[in-house]
């Protein structure tokens, strides 16, 4: 019996497509394939940055790769997790969930799905395509 090939999927971060996330934060999909029980990204976000209020009907991690963020979930505003680089968070499947950048230096995170697809239900209902949450183009001054 001849042995399976396999074929490595690699992630590259220089070569993947940016998705906006607002003007104040930014996504990165890496094993992103659909084929992958799991499907990863890089976010980074500037100072300021409060993710919407949201949910997936699965397991999603966050782990902190520089600067801090405060994370929490539904309910739990007045009292968020300070999560610092290294860290990781496990956020339960279908529970409303939020993180905002702390400090006035940038976020990065890495957050690993554990789906092959990215499914968001935003508490506010703004639009989602492809999991990601639809960003309307800023109005012209």
């Amino acid at each position: 019996m001849a042995p399976q090939l396999h074929t490595l999927k690699v992630g590259k971060l220089a070569q993947s497509s940016r998705l906006e996330f607002g003007p104040l934060a930014f996504y990165h999909p890496l094993v992103a394939d659909g084929d992958t029980p799991v499907r990863t990204g890089i976010q980074t976000s500037a100072p300021g940055y409060v993710a919407p209020m949201h949910w997936h009907p699965y397991v999603e991690l966050l782990f902190i790769i520089e600067g801090e963020a405060d994370v929490w979930l539904q309910g739990g505003e007045a009292n968020p997790t300070r999560l610092t680089a290294g860290d990781c968070v496990a956020l339960p499947a279908d529970i409303p969930h939020s993180f905002s950048t702390v400090g006035d230096k940038p976020m990065r995170l890495l957050g690993i799905h554990a789906n092959p697809d990215r499914i968001s239900t935003y508490v506010d209902g703004r639009k989602v395509v492809g999991g990601y949450p639809v960003v309307e183009p800023a109005a012209a001054s």
